[in-house]
């Protein structure tokens, strides 16, 4: 019986190992993609630059992220696609531990109290749309 256990472990497990032979895990990235709704977008990045921006610094100071990234697309391919994403940097599964009660504490610190978080995330809601957020692990090949 344990020879079948070993037997099922190797042939189960040995596929990660190989793949891992060829790179490391890196850190993770929190992507986020929103479609800004038409003759919002210089107030929605002014939104972002006066609430946001001070939230991610105050995360980065903490150690809660590593850094983090605003990309704006300007080749559209249609109008449903994003106009602004928002990338995340943390250093691996582990320091996702507890974030929230950690991004609720910063929060609290940075806009004053959880109604004036949801107050901006309604805000928000009205002039723009979160069309997906994904969590990607960088890889490094060796």
């Amino acid at each position: 019986m344990k020879r079948l256990l070993g037997l099922f472990a190797f042939v189960w497990l040995a596929p990660m190992v190989a793949a891992q032979e060829s790179y490391t895990e890196g850190p993770l990235w929190r992507l986020s993609f929103v479609r800004v709704k038409p003759g919002h977008l210089d107030e929605y990045l002014a939104n972002l630059r006066t609430t946001s921006k001070p939230l991610l610094e105050e995360e980065k100071r903490q150690g809660m992220i590593l850094d983090y990234k605003f990309y704006l697309k300007e080749d559209k391919s249609d109008p449903q696609d994003w106009d602004v994403a928002l990338a995340i940097e943390y250093k691996n599964y582990a320091a996702l531990d507890g974030f929230e009660a950690k991004l609720e504490a910063a929060e609290n610190k940075i806009q004053g109290s959880q109604q004036a978080v949801h107050q901006l995330q309604e805000t928000r809601g009205e002039i723009r749309e979160q069309l997906s957020r994904q969590l990607l692990e960088e890889i490094i090949f060796k």
